[in-house]
């Protein structure tokens, strides 16, 4: 079994062909038989797990394993203590209530700078949440956060089950053999 552990570059898709010429995993990786297990979106950063198992890839994206994938979230605004309330309770979107999480804020974690860097208005500030989700819908966390008033600016996936981003830099990657704790079914 072959896990590999990478930290996805802003504007990259999570698949190793793009047809309109975008920046892909191909450009990084050049190992042979491995996917993404799951996916980050293009405009989104961090950690992504490839591998070459098909049993890990279903435990890590399905959203019934409940395996916790951790979030820096960059916001436009100052969160209030009703915000984060309602984002750790669940925020009702256009495809159901979101499952609680674990929200807070904290202090800007040491990343690397992006590029393009975010947009900023001088009078508005910034502010770093950590969350925690077990579950994953397309956009969700962008969609969270809007929906009690504080606009995604940047998104950095630094957890996913037992595997951390740690040290890793945008493009890097490297091998594991750290499995989740629930052991793979076998056929």
């Amino acid at each position: 079994m072959r896990i590999i552990l990478f930290n996805k570059p802003f504007n990259v898709l999570c698949q190793f062909t793009d047809p309109g010429g975008r920046p892909t995993l191909a450009d990084y990786i050049t190992v042979p038989d491995v996917y993404a297990a799951g996916r980050l979106d293009y405009d989104s950063e961090g950690l992504l797990v490839l591998t070459d198992t098909g049993q890990l890839q279903q435990r890590i994206a399905d959203p019934r394993a409940k395996l916790a994938k951790s979030y820096w979230v960059q916001v436009e605004g100052v969160p209030t203590a009703t915000a984060l309330r309602e984002l750790a309770d669940g925020v009702l979107l256009r495809d159901g209530r979101s499952r609680p999480a674990i929200v807070e804020q904290i202090e800007p974690p040491a990343v690397w700078p992006r590029h393009p860097p975010i947009r900023e208005r001088r009078l508005i500030p910034t502010n770093w949440l950590s969350i925690t989700l077990t579950e994953g819908r397309n956009r969700q966390i962008r969609r969270m956060t809007a929906s009690v008033g504080l606009p995604t600016l940047r998104l950095i996936r630094n957890s996913i089950g037992p595997w951390k981003l740690d040290t890793l830099q945008p493009g890097e990657w490297r091998s594991t053999d750290i499995l989740p704790e629930q052991p793979l079914r076998s056929r």
